[in-house]
């Protein structure tokens, strides 16, 4: 039976007000400011014609909250799954020209539907956070729905990659949901993230501070570390988003996307002899050594703006995919501190749920030493990057350059921690300490007795480097798989990839370890 006119109608006419969402006036008003509006980021999110909307007639009984009949078309979020470059993504965006975006009962249940479809189909899930809170109307039951959503979040964790673009306002209690996610971007202009506004801090602590200290893109990003990317618009967030994609597998039990050739064509790169200065105190920028390596030169860094003494992210080596995680040793020496640790570890976690390979790059004189990073747990920081390494089970390769000193030599993934293949540069040097360091101990009374004290210095550290830092010490003792010159540094990983790709490392039975947080 043909369906009638009047129903057709009345299914036209609901369609219209749930996509005129909070009309052509907010919409004006969001693109005079450089913001496309919810369904616009979905829009350049997903290829043309591939969104498909669930959700759409869904909203709250307003009357029963006593909001005078307001209408909530969508209860102010868009949700569905659609196409990114050929694979599927769920993905929610929250509309903050309806109701301020506000988070109500079914607007929860929307979000957690989206959640929930992500995790059954195995696709990565994206999120466009833009409101302002829970909808106080709601009471408990907002509360509850944002408890929900965390919970679900909690539940996606290496299971499918969760990615967060924080768009517009995200205060209180909403900014733990992104924090729970993989990958958090956030807009230059136009977004903020608190758990307490400057008005807050001011009435409670008598602090005096601005939004721009506590909660913008440049602060998360460069000074608390709780976003990874900051995107100038909120075009630029969906090329980050399609970016960050391109390097991740859809859930945990697949490859990430390789490109891999059936024949292995690489050749030597001699510029990387001429790169690093061997002079092991003459900084030298990671990111040209990175570069180099990645194929194309393509490479996705990761926090770029937080603890810098310590680079990571995404490229390929050979068309595969791996994780990249270097010291920096135009950034404190390259020295690991409290948030380089923490940085690393997190990121050499997410690459091992997601079957990603990690290369490491080493040059580190050791971890920090003060006062205030004893007093702040260096010790339980520090073990974090230890306990990462040692429990990863994707392939592990690490490439000595200069430095590694001490316990820093471990953290960053050595033959002890896991590491699968360990090359070193003829301009490694491994030891326990630094050379000036050790002459002061070992040699304490030739100092002592020498006329040229400076000159003496030097010609015992050079002593000691030849005779306790060499990398052919270490690889006599299998600590160092192969010595190899810089030029070969790519070819030798790629070939090693290779070869490791049916890598199968099993742990203990146990439900998880428990890192030192």
């Amino acid at each position: 039976m043909a369906i009638s006119k009047t129903l057709s109608d009345e299914l036209e006419k609901r369609r219209k007000i749930a996509l005129d969402g909070g009309g052509a006036k907010k919409a004006e008003d969001r693109h005079a400011k450089g913001r496309m509006t919810a369904r616009e980021r979905l829009g350049g999110l997903f290829s043309e014609g591939t969104f498909q909307e669930f959700g759409l007639h869904a909203q709250h009984n307003t009357r029963y909250f006593g909001m005078a009949d307001k209408s909530i078309p969508t209860d102010g979020v868009i949700c569905g799954t659609g196409f990114v470059d050929g694979r599927p993504v769920a993905a929610f965006s929250q509309d903050f020209g309806v109701v301020g975006g506000s988070l109500g009962e079914i607007h929860a249940k929307k979000i957690c539907a989206a959640l929930d479809h992500a995790v059954k189909a195995g696709v990565p899930v994206v999120g466009f956070n833009d409101s302002g809170g829970a909808r106080i109307q709601e009471g408990v039951g907002a509360l509850s729905g944002y408890g929900q959503v965390f919970y679900r979040n909690v539940q996606l964790s290496g299971v499918v990659p969760q990615i967060s673009v924080i768009a517009g306002p995200c205060a209180g209690g909403a900014a733990y949901s992104p924090a729970l996610t993989d990958f958090l971007i956030m807009t230059r202009e136009n977004a903020q993230m608190f758990i307490c506004g400057p008005e807050v801090i001011r009435a409670v602590t008598g602090q005096v501070t601005t939004m721009e200290e506590i909660g913008s893109a440049q602060a998360h990003a460069s000074v608390s570390g709780n976003i990874h990317f900051i995107a100038e618009n909120d075009q630029h967030a969906v090329q980050i988003v399609h970016k960050l994609l391109s390097f991740l597998p859809s859930n945990n039990m697949m490859d990430p996307p390789h490109h891999i050739e059936p024949d292995l064509k690489i050749v030597d790169d001699p510029a990387l002899d001429e790169l690093v200065p061997a002079d092991s105190k003459t900084p030298f920028d990671c990111r040209e050594v990175i570069k180099s390596l990645a194929d194309d030169g393509d490479f996705l860094e990761v926090m770029e703006h937080f603890a810098a003494n310590i680079v990571i992210g995404f490229g390929r080596i050979g068309g595969m995919v791996v994780g990249f995680v270097s010291n920096q040793p135009t950034v404190k020496a390259g020295t690991l501190d409290i948030d380089a640790s923490d940085k690393a570890a997190r990121f050499v976690r997410f690459c091992n749920v997601y079957n990603i390979p990690i290369v490491t790059l080493v040059d580190v004189p050791g971890f920090l030493p003060g006062v205030a990073e004893e007093r702040r747990g260096i010790i339980r920081h520090g073990a974090k990057m230890l306990f990462a390494y040692a429990s990863a089970t994707v392939p592990k390769i690490t490439v000595i350059m200069r430095k590694a000193y001490g316990g820093a030599y471990l953290a960053m993934c050595s033959e002890d921690m896991g590491a699968d293949r360990v090359m070193a540069w003829p301009t490694a040097e491994i030891a326990v300490m630094g050379a000036e360091g050790a002459v002061n101990i070992l040699y304490r009374k030739e100092l002592k007795e020498a006329e040229d004290k400076p000159a003496k210095a030097k010609e015992l550290a050079d002593e000691y480097r030849k005779e306790f830092a060499t990398p052919y010490l270490s690889a006599g003792r299998l600590a160092i798989h192969d010595i190899i010159q810089p030029r070969e540094t790519k070819s030798a990983i790629a070939l090693s990839l290779r070869g490791l790709m049916s890598k199968r490392e099993t742990r203990p039975p146990k439900k998880h370890g428990n890192i030192p947080l």
